[in-house]
């Protein structure tokens, strides 16, 4: 794998951090997707839950099963080993509505970078997201690959809550929000797909290290679509790479 020294962190008594690097790119976000990936495959006795974010892997365990220093020497096994085969990324197409009351903060954000409405929505849409990881909610997801020109500070103070589906912006990231919530993000639009829905047979759309990009729709076709992701229909679509 890429980084052969990570760094080993414990965070409590029963979880370890394993940390490649100090910056958040591909490829140390494919060696933690490779290590979680091996270690789901032939999972431990005493391991309980994996956890991949953008430059880590946090392993839940069972100290009393699996000694610290027995869990550590199996994850520099398997990060010896040659890099095993990870899943090809899927490719997505979220339907994105920036139009009003969708793009609420969009005119907002838009004049503090600086851009027209029209400017901002083409850079956002011209944008290949990686998604890194998902995050502080369930289903929430956090992309990298937006453009440099919509990179945008937090707001000071957090916002209102924002709707389901939000298409958000903040800190250089976007992020696709799940469940209403205050926000120091900037709402862009809004997409009628879950990509969180507890009643599914996977209840996580879309995997950490797919690509997705956002695909404009109308504020009438928004409301259709809206209507048929309510009746548990898919509403976004795959495409090759």
């Amino acid at each position: 794998m890429m980084y052969p020294e990570p760094r080993f962190l414990d965070a409590g008594e029963a979880a370890l951090v394993v940390e490649f690097g100090r910056e958040v790119d591909p490829t140390a976000n494919d060696t933690v997707l490779a290590l979680d990936a091996a270690l789901t495959l032939a999972p431990l006795a005493g391991l309980r839950e994996l956890v991949p974010t953008y430059r880590s892997l946090m392993i839940h365990y069972d100290p009393l099963v699996l000694p610290r220093g027995d869990l550590i020497a199996q994850v520099q096994r398997a990060l010896a080993l040659p890099a095993g085969s990870i899943a090809q990324p899927q490719h997505w197409v979220l339907p994105c509505c920036y139009d009003l009351p969708y793009g609420e903060d969009l005119d907002e954000a838009a004049g503090i970078l600086g851009l027209t409405r029209d400017r901002a929505v083409a850079l956002h849409i011209a944008g290949r997201y990686r998604v890194y990881m998902y995050g502080f909610a369930p289903g929430y997801a956090y992309l990298g690959g937006l453009a440099p020109e919509l990179a945008i500070s937090r707001r000071p103070t957090p916002r209102p809550p924002h709707p389901r589906g939000a298409i958000m912006i903040g800190g250089g990231l976007c992020g696709v929000a799940t469940f209403p919530m205050p926000t120091g993000w900037y709402v862009l639009g809004r997409t009628p797909e879950r990509l969180y829905a507890q009643g599914r047979d996977d209840a996580f759309l879309i995997q950490p290290g797919d690509i997705l990009r956002f695909d404009p729709v109308d504020v009438a076709s928004f409301d259709a679509l809206e209507a048929r992701a309510a009746e548990g229909e898919m509403v976004a679509r795959k495409e090759s790479a």
